[in-house]
């Protein structure tokens, strides 16, 4: 299967072992980063490669 570009709060909360609301707050907080880079954004959605590489997480735990 044919991973997503974007990843969700359940994915970031698995990932990081956190709350949803904590994981919806790191999605606000990179989406407006992105955004005033001028990224578009999408909400409830951020980039997993942005995600990955703020976080440090290596690309075989994907």
């Amino acid at each position: 299967m044919e991973e997503c570009m974007f990843i969700k709060a359940d994915e970031i909360r698995r990932l990081l072992g956190i709350s949803r609301s904590k994981a919806y707050q790191i999605i606000r907080e990179l989406n407006a980063e992105l955004k005033s880079q001028g990224y578009m954004v999408l909400n409830g959605k951020v980039n997993r490669n942005y995600f990955m590489k703020k976080f440090m997480i290596p690309s075989e735990v994907r």
